[in-house]
């Protein structure tokens, strides 16, 4: 099995920076796609943005400019720089990985418990 633990978030201002990190632990065999969802009170979680493992990158439109996904694949850890941060940008935010964990293993969607990031002065 793979597991995924965040860290980072919390109270910020707006306007202020933060990072999250996730690192992918376990049985891995293969590392694929990793990304950052969020969900705010009341509303769906969403894909805030995702990075292959080659580095290819994508972002939900409300956060380009402003966040920057990357990812370390000797660490197996996939990090989210977020920059002028925004009360609208409060919600909790997981971590999602599609990973092998053996060679005979299907690809599978894995999450993290998810992290708290609340823009508020």
């Amino acid at each position: 099995q793979v597991q995924l633990v965040e860290s980072g978030g919390g109270l910020v201002q707006p306007g202020a920076s933060s990072r999250l990190s996730c690192a992918a632990s376990g049985s891995i065999f293969s590392l694929y796609d990793m990304g950052w969802y969020r969900q705010a009170p009341g509303k769906q979680r969403e894909l805030v943005s995702s990075i292959s493992s080659g580095g290819t990158t994508t972002y939900t439109n409300s956060v380009k400019g402003r966040f920057t996904i990357s990812r370390d694949n000797a660490k197996n850890t996939v990090y989210l720089q977020m920059n002028s941060l925004k009360p609208e940008d409060t919600a909790v935010y997981y971590c999602n990985a599609v990973a092998r964990a053996s060679y005979s293993d299907l690809a599978r969607s894995y999450w993290g418990q998810g992290t708290q990031v609340t823009v508020s002065s």
